[in-house]
């Protein structure tokens, strides 16, 4: 896939995802996202860091984590939050909006990976509805399929997966899934909310795995 035209994506669902924050009341940023023990504030700092972070700093966050990838994640984005207000930080979502550059040991897609399910998982707790656009959610779930890193291969295993609101279809087997793309982008990567929009013989299976 053209490397150009995933940056230009990336920008995109950044600005798209500021305009979003943007528009957020002062107490919905307190609220729980999906992320477990992350706030809507705390989401926001978040993916201002895909940016900015270096080997060095994520070496040194996963050894002060203790080698747990999750908690690092979080710890930063907590300690971003609690240094930038809201404004500060979407202003910061702005402007690194066109940036090329990944975390470490991240591929190109990985950014629209986060912004794509980090606005998920701000908006559904909110009551918002954020449109996942067809041909950036079907690159993000291909990639997401085939990563190691979400757990998808082997959540999804034996199941052909189907949206409804778009052509895609991946994945072959017995049991079927289908549902909107955003709801197959959040159980792909491990989010229960994402069971409420799907149909099919494998839900069952995937309710009890997540």
């Amino acid at each position: 896939m053209d490397r150009d035209q995933i940056v230009a994506w990336v920008r995109d669902e950044r600005l798209s995802l500021a305009d979003f924050f943007a528009e957020l009341d002062e107490h919905e940023w307190a609220v729980n996202s999906l992320c477990s023990g992350w706030t809507v504030h705390e989401v926001l700092a978040h993916v201002t860091l895909s940016s900015k972070d270096t080997l060095w700093g994520t070496l040194v966050g996963i050894v002060k984590a203790r080698g747990d990838w999750n908690r690092m994640n979080a710890d930063q984005a907590r300690d971003h939050a609690a240094r930038f207000a809201p404004t500060e930080l979407i202003e910061q979502l702005r402007e690194s909006a066109g940036s090329a550059r990944t975390a470490p040991g991240a591929g190109p897609l990985d950014p629209l990976v986060d912004m794509l399910i980090h606005g998920q998982d701000v908006a559904r707790p909110l009551g918002r509805v954020r449109e996942v656009p067809a041909e950036q959610g079907r690159a993000a779930l291909d990639y997401v399929l085939r990563s190691r890193f979400y757990g998808a291969r082997k959540r999804l295993r034996g199941i052909r997966l189907s949206a409804t609101d778009t052509q895609w279809t991946a994945g072959d087997g017995p049991a079927e899934i289908s549902g909107p793309l955003s709801d197959l982008l959040l159980i792909a990567t491990g989010r229960s909310a994402g069971l409420a929009g799907l149909t099919g013989s494998g839900v069952a299976r995937i309710t009890a795995d997540l």
